[in-house]
This record gives structure tokens, sequence and C-alpha cells, in this order.
């Protein structure tokens, strides 16, 4: 036990110190994973229903979920919605983000608490607000409805994402290019552009996984052909038991950690 004794930062806390941080950690980490880990064996069982631990092993719902065209459309819709909120969300997150840093007004504070109240409000409001402002435009059950509905969700990460980005950058070498004569904006796309990249490519993955995996907007405004991944699995989990739900659950686990990981590892490679 003499790591307790070790320092654990250069404030020279011991890792005994800190010993009460790292069992409270373990703890949210277990009850964060422990569900992932349900989940994926029973995606892998032979019964009817929904069975932990599995008593024959098989892919049978995932044959079931790759041979239905209802999941395929819904899947192939989610897809879509997805990367069409990421081009959105994304670079409206970047201008929004880059003018309140940059301006430096006093209300630029209170207008970026004003942008990200998406992330506070409960997600059923928005989704039952954008529900019946769709239903006078006839926007409701259509791709372009649940992208603008998801982009306000996204829309905040992005923000978030891009501002801490800009404060660990030195602003003084956009200043520099502009008093040589560059514009605003090409010194913008040629300076700060490059240097923040790798927190664009983040924000931009964060806003398709906050598009994939969103439910409760996509019960209220999308339905028919335009139905996403996840409205489908609400549907089958709350009519009947369907096992091809945990299926998909684990592709949906696999895919969001191998798109976060890749990121990752993008990043550690640039620097």
């Amino acid at each position: 036990m003499s790591w307790l004794k070790k320092p654990a930062s250069d404030t020279q806390i011991t890792h005994g110190g800190r010993l009460w941080l790292y069992i409270v950690a373990t703890i949210i980490m277990l009850l964060l994973v422990i569900p992932t880990l349900i989940v994926m064996p029973m995606s892998f069982s032979d019964s009817q229903y929904l069975e932990f631990p599995p008593e024959h092993w098989s892919t049978r719902w995932y044959n079931v979920y790759f041979e239905s065209p209802k999941w395929m459309r819904a899947t192939v819709t989610s897809v879509q919605v997805g990367l069409l909120t990421m081009l959105v969300a994304t670079p409206m997150g970047v201008m929004a983000a880059y003018a309140l840093y940059v301006s430096g007004h006093r209300a630029a504070r209170a207008m970026f608490a004003f942008l990200i109240t998406p992330m506070i409000v409960p997600v059923i409001l928005i989704a039952i607000g954008a529900f019946y402002a769709y239903g006078r435009v006839g926007l409701n059950n259509s791709i372009t409805g649940l992208v603008l509905a998801h982009a306000v969700l996204a829309t905040p990460l992005v923000m978030i994402v891009i501002t801490s980005a800009l404060r660990n950058y030195d602003l003084n070498q956009e200043r520099v290019a502009r008093s040589l004569g560059a514009t605003r904006l090409k010194a913008f796309f040629v300076i700060t552009l490059p240097q923040i990249k790798f927190s664009i490519v983040t924000s931009a993955l964060l806003a398709f996984l906050t598009s994939f995996d969103e439910v409760i907007i996509a019960i209220f405004v999308s339905g028919g052909t335009n139905a996403t991944l996840t409205k489908h699995m609400f549907s089958a989990l709350r009519d009947f038991i369907d096992p091809t739900i945990a299926a998909i659950s684990t592709i949906m686990i696999l895919v969001s950690t191998t798109l976060l990981l890749a990121t990752q590892f993008i990043g550690s490679r640039q620097k």
C-alpha cells in the first residue's frame, strides 16, 4: 500500500488523500457500465424475450435487425438526420462561439447563457414546443423538422467545445494577421481554424451522436417513413418486448465508442 503515500499531483496531494475520490469515481463508473454489460450479453440470446444471462447463445436478433426493411429504413433515417444535424449545428455553434468570445461585449456572457438553455430546459418541453410549432408549418414527420429540432440540442454542445478551445488559443496571432492586411474572415480560416480544427471535429462528432441517440423529440416530431431508429426502439420496448432492441443497442454502443476513440486517437497524433 506504499502507493497511497506517493504524490498524486504537483500539489503533493497523496493517493491516500484522494482515496475517497477514487472510490466515488469507481462507483459512478460501475453504475454507468453495468447496464451496458447487461444489454450486450442479452443481445446474443436465442430467447423470444429479453433474457439475462442467456440460456442459449445466438446471433438471431442481429440477423433479424439486418434483414428487416423497417429497421434498416429507420437506421438510414437516423444516420441521415445525424449527418444533417452535424452539418447545421457545427458551423452555427462555431460562429456563435467565435463571435461571442472575440466580441468582448459585456452582454456576451448573458447571450452565451441564453444560447445554451436547450441543455438546461427539459428536452420534453422542447419536443412539445417543436410539435405544436411544426404543426402550423407542416414540418411534423419530416426530415427537415427533425434536423432543426436536433440542431437546437446539438448547437450548445458545439459552442461549449469551441469556446473552450478558443480560451486555450492566443488570439494575438489572428490580430497580427489582421494588422498585416488580412480580413477577419481570412485570418480566421488561415490562422485560427487550423489550430482549433480538432475541437471542431470533436464537436461535430458530438453533434452527430446527440442526434443519433435522441429519442424524446423523435417521438413527437418524427413518424411514418421518417421515423428514427430510436423511436422504433422505444415503440418496440413499449408495445412488446422485442430482443432486437438489445442487438441494436449493442451496435449503437460500439459505433459511438469507436467514433469517440477514433477522434481521440487522431487528436493525439496531431499533438
